[in-house]
């Protein structure tokens, strides 16, 4: 029997290597998508026109919206890939990064139990609410791990935590079948172009093709941040072996590794033999507010209970953006 999946945000990043992944294995997919303007599905081009995917508008603040979805699909899984995830959008906008990042997690998990209780649920949690804390192994080193205390940073990190407890509760409260994944940054060709790692490449892109000169500055903020990469087709792997296990928990899904932001554009530029330092400026619009330093992410639980590790090396996921961004760029 054909298993159902919804997947809110399946336009994004995650939501269209996961949509890909779950048809791949014979599940009818239930894509779910906000309104806006222009809406884009370009992310979705390998699996539109799929017979097993259907494609909905949504909005997962209205609870109306959210509980006819959850009566009409009754689904096996649901994936809850939706939200307001750029940390400098959410000190710009908070009220309505919590009301799409918490409030609307709460919507989800209370169709569920009122109408769904079998239904597997997964939330996509952050590591960004680790904030500045992190944890010290015997050999000194810093980490972040499913026991590490929490300790957001930004209105994005403090929303998303709040989902994280909820799930927690509606867990042992109600036994529903719900899990978060902790998941550290994950980018990719398809990651949007105002998250840094996207930017740089989409830079590198144009300045090969000759859409901009060297005049044009790339503006940076903080480039010694260090951060925990990997790839997000890696990860979205992870999100679905989460939901087949027979107890749902949460897990810290991450490369075990920490790059700063300099090291990203320093080998993002060198891949086209060019000198970072001759085009980056660092602007001070781009810092945050509150900025998170380090994020390392320990996955051993992952490893062990899921039988999860990355695949993608660092450099692999920065030779894939790249690479990616030039052949975009081309002109044709």
């Amino acid at each position: 029997m054909t298993k159902t999946a919804v997947i809110t945000g399946v336009n994004g990043q995650d939501g269209s290597y996961l949509a890909e992944l779950l048809l791949n294995r014979g599940y009818g997919v239930v894509g779910l998508y906000r309104r806006s303007s222009s809406n884009n599905f370009d992310r979705l081009k390998n699996v539109m026109g799929h017979s097993r995917l259907i494609l909905n508008e949504f909005d997962l603040t209205d609870p109306s919206d959210v509980t006819d979805t959850i009566i009409k699909y009754r689904p096996d899984e649901f994936y809850n890939l939706a939200a307001q995830s750029h940390v400098a959008t959410s000190f710009k906008q908070p009220t309505t990064t919590f009301e799409i990042d918490s409030i609307g997690v709460i919507n989800i998990l209370e169709a569920i139990r009122k109408f769904s209780g079998t239904t597997r649920f997964y939330q996509a949690s952050t590591s960004e609410m680790f904030g500045r804390n992190y944890s010290i192994n015997h050999n000194g080193e810093k980490y972040q791990d499913e026991q590490t205390s929490l300790m957001p940073q930004s209105p994005y990190a403090v929303a998303k935590l709040a989902s994280h407890r909820m799930v927690q509760i509606y867990r042992d409260a109600y036994k529903l079948y719900a899990t978060s994944g902790i998941l550290f940054n994950h980018e990719g060709p398809r990651r949007g172009v105002n998250f840094v790692t996207r930017k740089i490449t989409s830079y590198i892109g144009q300045l090969v093709n000759n859409l901009i000169t060297k005049d044009t500055k790339l503006k940076l903020g903080n480039l010694n941040a260090s951060r925990d990469w990997g790839h997000a087709q890696d990860y979205v792997y992870a999100m679905y072996l989460m939901l087949q296990q027979d107890v749902a928990d949460d897990f810290v899904i991450s490369s075990g590794k920490a790059y700063t932001v300099r090291d990203f554009v320093d080998k993002a530029f060198k891949l086209v033999d060019l000198d970072y330092n001759d085009y980056v400026v660092i602007d001070p619009e781009f810092y945050r507010p509150a900025e998170v330093d380090y994020l390392k992410g320990d996955c051993s639980k992952a490893k062990k209970v899921l039988g999860w590790e990355p695949k993608i090396s660092f450099d692999q996921l920065v030779q894939d953006m790249v690479s990616s961004d030039i052949e975009l760029y081309k002109i044709r």
